[in-house]
């Protein structure tokens, strides 16, 4: 069985405008260590939806692991925005699409 997914949705804060080019190059740098690590299946971000920042969906252990990365990301961890953690089920050939 593969590991779970996890969807990380990022939800701007007030402060989200005040976001500083220090916090910006720690949020690309922790992006590259989740996809280095193979935690990281893919990110975005949205446009065309006030308030929402982006997301990740994580490939990960445990949710409790998943939580974690989500309380270290720059943008959370600076107050500049909030995420949900929302537990995904993968559907695809392998698993007929959840049939």
């Amino acid at each position: 069985m593969e590991n779970p997914m996890y969807m990380m949705m990022i939800k701007k804060t007030k402060t989200y405008n005040k976001l500083t080019k220090k916090v910006i190059l720690e949020h690309v740098e922790n992006l590259k260590r989740l996809d280095d690590g193979g935690k990281l299946e893919i990110c975005g971000v949205f446009r065309g939806y006030p308030g929402m920042a982006g997301m990740y969906i994580l490939k990960t252990e445990s949710r409790e692991e998943a939580e974690e990365i989500c309380k270290e990301e720059p943008l959370v961890a600076g107050g500049y925005a909030t995420y949900q953690l929302i537990d995904l089920q993968i559907a695809n050939r392998e698993n007929n699409y959840l049939l």
